[in-house]
């Protein structure tokens, strides 16, 4: 992959996108601690994989508007929120997502007059994930649809989580759905979120021996019928055996 800048990146919390009221993401960090298991017999220090954690820091606009940044941050929350990150808006570009606790909502106001606010968002049972966009930023489907595919160019046996937004809905229920193909003609389910009825957030997991084949995409699929969906997919596809999340 080139060399990119950040411009015209996402930024989802929970039901929300605040891609318009953020002003930095002032750093993204996905960290492995590690264990001394150092021997009396060793020169050196010895260590072993610990836990994973992750962190999100973003400075925010003050923006009071409804479903806005203000309101989604304002209440700091003591359950869990998801939070996303969509390196621009293009099918199959990088995104990471992490289940966080978010610490603050900190106000400051410059000389100028400006407001800003900083928050950060730490991991919580699972670490920071990078993943790959399955929707080109927020997605509308107003009908039953089949997203086009990303060529993630092999398949691998390592099972996928799967982070999803929700923004807006409109009708009865909407699944949204996560297929694979080994040839971009014939696709096979993978793992489905439980049906959407409101807008919200989830987090999946397939087993960590689950093959995902070569190309990828994202369906919906209705039993009573909905009129609009709003939303993003965020997919990762793990790279490596036992992933550690």
């Amino acid at each position: 992959m080139a060399k990119t800048e950040g411009l015209g990146s996402n930024f989802y919390i929970n039901q929300f996108n605040v891609s318009g009221d953020i002003a930095a993401v002032d750093s993204i960090n996905a960290s492995i601690g590690t264990i001394d298991v150092t021997g009396i017999d060793k020169y050196a220090m010895e260590r072993v994989a610990g836990l994973n954690s992750g962190q999100i820091d973003f400075t925010t606009h003050f923006n009071t508007s409804a479903g806005a940044s203000f309101a989604a941050l304002q209440g700091i929350p003591t359950t869990d929120v998801q939070v996303t990150y969509f390196h621009k808006t293009a099918l199959g570009n990088a995104a990471c997502s992490m289940i966080a606790k978010q610490l603050n909502h900190d106000g400051t106001r410059a000389a100028d007059g400006g407001q800003n606010f900083s928050v950060s968002a730490v991991s919580n049972a699972y670490g920071l994930e990078w993943g790959r966009q399955l929707t080109a930023g927020v997605r509308t489907d107003t009908a039953a649809t089949n997203g086009t595919a990303i060529d993630t160019t092999a398949s691998i046996s390592f099972g996928a989580q799967a982070y999803l937004h929700v923004f807006a809905f409109t009708g009865t229920d909407v699944t949204v759905t996560i297929q694979d193909s080994p040839d971009n003609v014939t696709f096979t389910n993978v793992v489905s979120f439980t049906a959407t009825t409101a807008v919200g957030k989830q987090r999946i997991a397939t087993s960590t021996t689950e093959t995902l084949e070569r190309y990828v995409r994202v369906k919906t699929t209705t039993s009573a019928g909905f009129t609009s969906v709003s939303f993003a997919v965020n997919l990762v596809k793990n790279k490596i055996a036992a992933a550690q999340f």
